[in-house]
């Protein structure tokens, strides 16, 4: 199956490239993506987006979309694609 993904519209003091979105060197940052990649259907992490396995349910997206929209202080908004 073709790979799940959620991407990240960042908070506008995040949103610059420079600021690497996902991959900051920010420890806020780093701990977010520790817990991302504890679920196992995360295959991979990109600056403004997370791959999951093809397989992955909607309960499964969409409780990894609602955590991250709780992060107000990084995230504006996500997309499930």
């Amino acid at each position: 199956m073709t790979p799940r993904a959620i991407r990240v519209l960042f908070q506008k003091d995040w949103a610059a490239s420079e600021r690497r979105g996902l991959l900051a060197p920010d420890p806020r940052v780093r701990t977010l993506c520790r817990v991302l990649v504890s679920y196992p259907e995360v295959r991979h992490i990109v600056p403004d987006r997370i791959s999951l396995d093809g397989t992955t349910d909607a309960r499964t997206l969409d409780t990894v979309a609602r955590f991250l929209e709780r992060q107000q202080w990084l995230v504006k908004s996500v997309v499930i694609e």
